[in-house]
C-alpha cells in the first residue's frame, strides 16, 4: 500500500493506550522479523517485550513518550515510536534519551509515517534538552539502517540481542541534537 502520508495521523499515546501499543508492537515485530526469527522464539518475545503492562510503563513515566501511528479511515494503529532514557551498553552522557522503538507495518513504507514518527520523537527530546538520540538496530535491517543514516545517525557502538536464547548483532546510532 503507498497511500500518502494525509492518510497516516500521528498521535502522541496516552494512558488507555497501553493494549493499542502492545498489539502494534507484536505486530511490527512479526512483520520486520519473519524471515530471522524462529516462531516460537518470537511469540515469546513478543509476549514478554510487547505485553501491555511494558507500554502501561513508559505511558505513566514522566521520562518516557509514546506515539501512534494511525491509519485515519480506521484509525487502526499502524506504527508507533518510544523515546526513554537509554538503556543500552555504552558510556553515556547526561541529556541522552534513547529512541526505544520505531516501527511501521510493511504495507505502509513509504507513506512518511516513518519520518513523521521519527519528527516527533526528535521534537520532543529537544523540548526535553536532550543532547544526543541514541537507538539500536538489527545490522541486517538494511531498510532501517539506510533510513537512520538518511536522518543523521551515525554509527557509535554494537549490542547484542536476545530472542528466544539466539543471540543477533545490533548496532547503535546516534544523532548530536541542538536544543531550543
Amino acid at each position: 500500500m503507498r497511500d500518502s502520508a494525509a492518510t497516516i495521523v500521528i498521535r502522541k499515546a496516552e494512558a488507555g493506550d497501553a493494549v493499542r501499543l502492545s498489539h502494534i508492537g507484536t505486530a511490527t515485530f512479526i512483520d520486520s522479523y519473519i524471515e530471522d526469527i524462529d516462531g516460537d522464539a518470537m511469540m515469546g518475545h513478543c509476549t514478554r517485550q510487547h505485553a501491555s503492562e511494558v507500554y502501561a510503563r513508559w505511558l505513566g513515566a514522566a521520562s518516557s513518550a509514546c506515539w501512534l501511528a494511525e491509519y485515519e479511515p480506521t484509525r487502526a494503529p499502524v506504527g508507533y515510536a518510544v523515546l526513554c532514557p537509554p538503556d543500552l551498553p555504552m558510556d553515556l552522557r547526561a541529556g541522552d534519551l534513547e529512541l526505544k522503538r520505531i516501527y511501521v507495518l510493511s504495507r505502509f513504507h513509504g507513506t512518511g509515517a516513518g519520518k513523521r514518527l521519527l519528527d516527533a520523537s526528535l521534537t520532543e527530546a529537544k523540548a526535553r534538552g536532550c543532547n544526543r538520540l541514541l537507538l539500536g538496530t538489527y545490522e541486517n535491517n538494511r531498510r532501517a539502517v539506510a533510513f537512520y543514516e538518511r536522518h543523521g545517525f551515525v554509527r557509535c557502538g554494537t549490542r547484542q540481542f536476545d530472542v528466544g536464547g539466539r543471540l543477533f548483532d545490533d548496532i547503535i546510532m546516534a544523532r548530536e541534537l541542538e536544543t531550543p
